[in-house]
């Protein structure tokens, strides 16, 4: 049983900044909760809710669910009743045949990766540093709503998500730069196959 502790404070836009800046702090993975909240109160109907989490306690899933929750309960709605919670999914992933399916993965992926993965050979404009970094940048741009309706009905036709749709185009892209046909691109993944998790 782990106590969250909530920090309440009067204060006005001006230190709230400030206090949200050095509530934002890294946690001490060995000491729960690994996560803190708390309430800055700036006037009667104006408050800012700050709430830090590692992502060892959640990743975009359980933010996407804990995002939803508090809007709705902030409507007024009532949330329905978990029928399951994350540590059943723990248990059945801990369960024999799960640790054995595992296993079978990770033998599979050791062996598709016994030689280095390639590299890719991007042109660029400048030196590949010896030493790789994952520094970069961002680049934002946005499709029209006929193109973005016609990625949906691809993955619908394909019987596949948007995200598998713009990754195969994604590794297309990189084979007409690069010219290679063995191309490796690491993704996140949820690994969660129970609607309820």
């Amino acid at each position: 049983d782990v106590s969250l502790e909530w920090v309440y404070q009067d204060t006005d836009e001006a230190h709230a900044r400030a206090l949200t800046r050095n509530f934002v702090r890294p946690f001490a993975l060995d000491q729960a909760p690994l996560l803190r909240a708390g309430l800055l109160r700036l006037a009667e109907n104006r408050h800012w809710l700050l709430w830090d989490m590692h992502h060892i306690v959640s990743d975009g899933v359980s933010m996407g669910i804990l995002v939803s929750d508090f809007i709705a309960a902030y409507a007024g709605e009532e949330l329905p009743p978990l029928r399951i919670q994350y540590k059943d999914y723990a248990v059945w992933q801990q369960g024999t045949l799960e640790v054995e399916r595992m296993e079978a993965h990770e033998a599979y992926w050791l062996s598709a990766y016994a030689e280095e993965a390639p590299v890719l050979e991007l042109p660029t404009d400048h030196t590949r540093p010896a030493v790789p970094s994952s520094e970069g940048g961002k680049v934002y741009t946005s499709v029209s709503a006929k193109t973005a309706e016609a990625l949906k009905r691809i993955a619908v036709e394909t019987g596949s998500t948007l995200y598998m749709v713009l990754l195969a185009a994604y590794n297309v892209w990189l084979h007409k730069y690069t010219g290679q046909t063995d191309i490796v691109v690491g993704t996140p993944v949820s690994g969660r196959t129970h609607a309820d998790t």
